[in-house]
């Protein structure tokens, strides 16, 4: 095959066509940076989320307080004209309506907000709940790490049997050292004694004296003096004598 020609038709038609598919990367390039195909940045932290939220919120909870004042204002500009100026208090009523839609858009999107925040305060609660959890769950872990559940039962063991041991001795030296005697033996030679003091009490009974009786006091032969006289009489009887001196 001949070779073309430098500035022949078929060179200017290849060197647009690279031209062309360098344009084309260029351009897809820019598409995968527009639509998140490029290096993905990183993404907020729940603090940051959370944050951002919250500001939202406060735009927006202003922006329902102006619509608000707006609907108030467009209402009295309705009730103002009335049927004076019809064509003013319609478009007074229009605009009340609009902001009145904006106002349910607003709402419904700080509903949405507050759910979002809500949703994401929950999940960092419960991330750090799951957390903790981990971290007791090792702290336990390596707790119980150097301990064998037959080494326990082996201590439990040794200690059972070293308390037998312990009672065995206090046993040991509680009990009397010396002279053994027969408890029953004792007891036999003691309910003889008894009989025996039993028996001289029954004969001893008819030698016993007689207790002497008690002797009462004898009634007085004397007359006991009488009472003396109340001082009233001895007055009465003094002023009875006066009354016979006089007379």
């Amino acid at each position: 095959m001949r070779p073309h020609p430098p500035g022949s038709q078929a060179e200017v038609a290849r060197s647009r066509g690279e031209e062309a598919g360098e344009a084309k990367v260029v351009e897809m390039s820019g598409l995968g940076r527009l639509f998140g195909r490029g290096k993905k940045e990183k993404g907020p932290t729940p603090e940051e989320a959370i944050q951002k939220l919250k500001e939202t919120e406060k735009i927006l909870i202003k922006k329902q307080e102006f619509l608000e004042q707006k609907i108030q204002q467009e209402l009295q500009m309705a009730k103002k004209h009335g049927t004076k100026n019809k064509r003013a208090a319609l478009q007074a009523l229009r605009r009340k309506k609009r902001f009145e839609q904006q106002l349910a858009q607003t709402d419904g999107t700080l509903s949405t907000l507050e759910f979002q925040r809500e949703a994401i305060e929950n999940a960092t609660t419960n991330a750090e709940v799951l957390r903790t959890m981990e971290l007791a769950a090792q702290g336990m872990k390596k707790a119980y790490q150097d301990m064998d559940i037959d080494k326990v039962d082996e201590l439990m063991a040794d200690i059972t049997e070293q308390q037998e041991v312990a009672q065995q001795i206090s046993d040991a030296i509680s009990r009397p050292v010396g002279f053994d005697v027969d408890e029953d033996e004792l007891l036999e030679e003691l309910e003889k004694l008894e009989q025996e003091e039993l028996a001289r009490e029954l004969l001893h009974v008819g030698d016993k004296e007689e207790e002497p009786s008690i002797k009462l006091p004898s009634v007085p032969s004397t007359h006991l003096p009488e009472e003396p006289a109340p001082k009233a009489d001895e007055d009465e009887e003094a002023l009875k004598q006066l009354a016979e001196w006089v007379s």
